[in-house]
């Protein structure tokens, strides 16, 4: 077994473990700790693959500056350990039996994809001719979504604010 497959295996394990985290914590805090977790595995992953600029913006953007943004919310918000309730019947009901065909057919889609090969890529994109694809073709999107994040926080103190 090669380092990288066994590095695989320790970071998609990183990655399953913070998403059952995630889901099953109370507090909103924890929550958002479990979703760093899954997004450092995640870029961990990217590196393996041999995307550093999608890693290292995998860091920064998303566990950076996402989840910070997050985390303030969830504190100006002061949001308190979530509160069970009976609606989660429906969900055992209907969630059990369609997350087990999801993963029939995952299992179906992996045994049937074993025999084939992938294709092969004509090799790593270099991060200048990315850079500029970002910034001359997709500027208008990359300025978007920095105006919705802005929103969101100028919602955040908007909601938080006490009323005197």
């Amino acid at each position: 077994m090669s380092l990288e497959l066994v590095l695989f295996f320790v970071l998609a394990a990183m990655a399953i473990g913070g998403a059952v985290s995630l889901i099953l914590q109370r507090h909103p805090i924890h929550s958002a700790l479990s979703l760093i977790v899954v997004m450092v595995a995640l870029a961990g992953l990217y590196l393996l693959l041999g995307a550093e600029f999608i890693a290292a913006v995998q860091i920064i953007v998303y566990a950076g500056a996402i989840m910070v943004l997050f985390v303030f919310v969830i504190m100006l918000l002061n949001a308190g350990v979530e509160a069970r309730t009976n609606v989660s019947r429906m969900a055992r009901y209907v969630g059990l039996p369609l997350g087990f065909f999801l993963t029939v057919e995952l299992a179906y889609w992996i045994a049937g994809g074993a025999g084939r090969q992938a294709p092969v890529s004509a090799g790593p994109t270099p991060t200048r001719e990315l850079a500029r694809m970002l910034f001359r073709e997709f500027v208008f999107p990359f300025e978007l979504t920095s105006i919705l994040i802005l929103i969101a926080i100028l919602g955040a103190v908007v909601l938080a604010k006490k009323e005197t």
